[in-house]
């Protein structure tokens, strides 16, 4: 079994919990016998009195020897307690941060199994509902015509407007500098007004922005965003941008050599 194995860790702590637990407890009882046989001693009328503060003082010794060791031990207990709830949380955020590159792996090869531009779309729709748990969101394209957002896809929310300008509002801003925008406050009942959403971002093929995803509304109550759903919402819009840009390219291809076939046809075709 590999020494690092978070299993065998929390044995191992659960371990020193158990043994520091008897301790204490027999430190406890040991301490409330030494001090009951000191009050018997000195009530003892017949006892010399010599022999008797002789004893009555090396008790005490043992009882003040006890109590510091149950305190360095409660001590020792309070550290391992501590560093075992830091090594659980660190532990649960292991497993949520595997369980989201496993999700994202699979959502991955789906985004790439297919060159479909319009089942591209359907599939980066629910990628963002499943993985990253957006309940309204939109998605922009930008357009090769006229450079501005085009909106492709809405999801909880209807949309306004069906363009926006480069450059203008949170959208425009976070599509122009390529830069990923997230709200401070997180948590809403309902979804943000379309313009002013919870967070942008881009997709970008190298440094050319292809398009946006805004989310103005997660299904799960976060208070705020975490530096896992940073890494997150990077490696999906990264992922998601090549299979949109691939697929529409084939797409483009397709209809222009559609094209090309059908003159080529035309001029195949002997004139009657």
């Amino acid at each position: 079994m590999n020494p690092d194995d978070p299993a065998k860790k929390s044995q191992e702590f659960f371990g020193m919990f158990l043994k520091a637990k008897e301790f204490t407890e027999e430190l406890l009882k040991e301490n409330e016998r030494l001090r009951f046989k000191v009050a018997h001693l000195e009530a003892e009328d017949g006892a010399p009195a010599e022999s008797a503060d002789a004893t009555v003082r090396d008790l005490s010794r043992r009882i003040r020897e006890l109590e510091e060791r149950l305190s360095h031990t409660e001590e020792r207990y309070r550290k391992v307690e501590e560093e075992n709830k830091e090594f659980a949380d660190r532990y649960i955020e292991i497993e949520e941060q595997n369980n989201n590159l496993a999700n994202l792996y699979v959502a991955s090869y789906q985004l790439h199994s297919t060159l479909d531009y319009r089942e591209v779309v359907r599939i980066v729709q629910e990628i963002v509902i499943n993985l990253i748990g957006a309940e309204a969101f939109h998605l922009f394209m930008v357009s090769e015509k006229t450079g501005r957002l085009d909106l492709e896809i809405s999801e909880g929310q209807p949309a306004p407007i069906t363009t926006i300008p480069m450059g203008e509002g949170i959208i425009g801003m976070a599509a122009k500098t390529g830069e990923n925008y997230f709200a401070e406050q997180v948590a809403h009942g309902k979804p943000t007004p379309f313009d002013q959403p919870i967070a942008v971002i881009p997709l970008k093929i190298k440094e050319t922005v292809i398009g946006v995803l805004t989310i103005n509304k997660l299904l799960v109550q976060k208070t705020a965003f975490t530096i896992m759903d940073y890494e997150l919402f990077t490696l999906l819009a990264g992922h998601a941008a090549t299979a949109v840009f691939s697929a529409k390219l084939y797409s483009t291809s397709e209809r222009k050599l559609t094209t090309l076939q059908g003159f080529l046809d035309m001029i195949k075709t002997p004139a009657k």
